[in-house]
């Protein structure tokens, strides 16, 4: 069956999944080698000059130019990739719809930030049909369901954690909603009880294999509509990726779950202190790296547990022999630390700097994944439009699928 999805240009949607597999697919030696694993990336010596810029840059510098490296001014093959990036990566804001406002007292319990993603969600949502039955998928509170109701509409809200259902049915009461909060576990056999052809299913941020269960159980189910937004593509239990649609499935493109962790390392909502935090941290590993390749004579990473966040109170010293200590290493107390540790903040600075290399690739990967999800409605005889929510401040994760039956 032919893909019946475009975009907002008119683009069909499986021409531009094409180009972006053969983007990916042509530079996955740029995209999968991870700087803060390895030493030295396997491109460097075929590209010296933007290596040597790279490397040379600062810690600010990087910071400065991670959310958006498609524009910063480096040496070749940069250019040239950002520009394919951007064409590639570019979608267009879905249209608005006027809603009426919320009751001032429907927000007070959901943070500024959330609000506003859920704002921009439901002021996206554009069916040909009116909803008569919302389902709130992975619904937590059910902030966003409760937002989506309008006169004689019901509201069921899916949710596994039995608190979150607890307060949310509580908040559905406060405001005399007609609403439903059910626990139960979306990756069950049983979720099947919930779905029915009247409801229009709607999942802000649900993770992984959460939105991936909803689109097959959706459309098994007859639903006329529904809009997903998703994420955490890597947040799946399988040990690589499964494509969903034909063309993904027959695309030579094959991803691991590192893989599918590239389109969220962009971070534009951690705060000054998250990330002053996050900074020494990797700092920290970055240095304790470098001396575990000494004290094994083993060039290669040495991955370590994750760590309280109360480990960077410690001095540095202690930290590094604590650690080696989990990884049954010993230190003979005669290390130079504060070289050690200098020279992890060093390199932190050149692994944000190579990082941008992998960042031209964050967004293409994510839209290909978005395709895989569109063209596999469209297989099962949905008209799907694909566009931004919001702006990427509010969220990087801003794409959202709206999907509607044919005829």
């Amino acid at each position: 069956m032919p893909a019946r999805g475009v975009n907002h240009k008119g683009e069909p949607l499986l021409a531009r999944f094409e180009a972006l597999d053969r983007f990916l697919r042509d530079h996955q030696h740029l995209w999968r080698p991870r700087p803060f694993t390895e030493l030295n990336m396997p491109w460097e010596a075929q590209h010296p000059e933007l290596a040597r810029w790279l490397r040379g840059r600062s810690l600010q510098d990087a910071e400065a130019s991670h959310n958006q490296p498609q524009y910063l001014s480096a040496p070749a093959p940069f250019p040239q990739l950002a520009a394919t990036s951007l064409a590639l990566g570019s979608v267009e804001r879905l249209p608005g719809q006027a809603l009426a406002p919320a009751p001032q007292r429907l927000q007070m319990d959901v943070p500024g930030r959330k609000w506003q993603q859920i704002e921009a969600f439901a002021q996206s949502l554009d069916f040909r049909q009116a909803p008569v039955h919302w389902l709130d998928w992975c619904a937590g509170k059910g902030h966003l369901g409760r937002r989506l109701l309008t006169g004689e509409q019901q509201l069921t809200c899916l949710e596994y954690d039995p608190a979150l259902i607890d307060a949310g049915q509580a908040l559905s009461q406060r405001h005399h909603l007609p609403a439903r909060h059910v626990q139960q576990d979306v990756l069950a056999p049983d979720v099947e009880l919930h779905l029915r052809a009247d409801m229009t299913p709607v999942a802000l941020h649900a993770c992984g294999d959460l939105h991936v269960r909803l689109l097959q159980l959706a459309s098994a189910a007859g639903c006329a509509q529904l809009a997903i937004s998703p994420c955490c593509y890597n947040r799946i239990s399988a040990t690589h990726y499964q494509p969903l649609s034909t063309a993904a499935r027959t695309s030579t493109l094959h991803l691991s779950l590192q893989d599918l962790s590239l389109p969220m390392s962009e971070t534009v909502t951690a705060g000054s202190r998250v990330r002053r935090q996050r900074d020494e941290s990797m700092a920290r590993r970055l240095s304790f790296d470098l001396w575990q390749r000494q004290h094994r004579q083993c060039d290669q990473y040495l991955s370590t547990p994750s760590l309280p966040g109360t480990w960077l109170n410690k001095p540095f010293a202690q930290y590094c022999q604590d650690l080696a200590q989990l990884k049954n290493l010993s230190t003979n107390g005669e290390e130079d630390w504060p070289a050690l540790q200098a020279a992890g903040w060093k390199r932190l600075a050149q692994v944000r700097n190579l990082e941008l290399v992998r960042g031209l690739f964050r967004r293409p990967m994510e839209l290909w994944l978005v395709l895989d999800r569109a063209l596999y409605l469209s297989e099962r005889g949905y008209e799907v439009q694909l566009g931004e929510f919001c702006d990427s401040h509010l969220t990087p994760r801003n794409l959202m699928l709206l999907a509607q039956r044919c005829g």
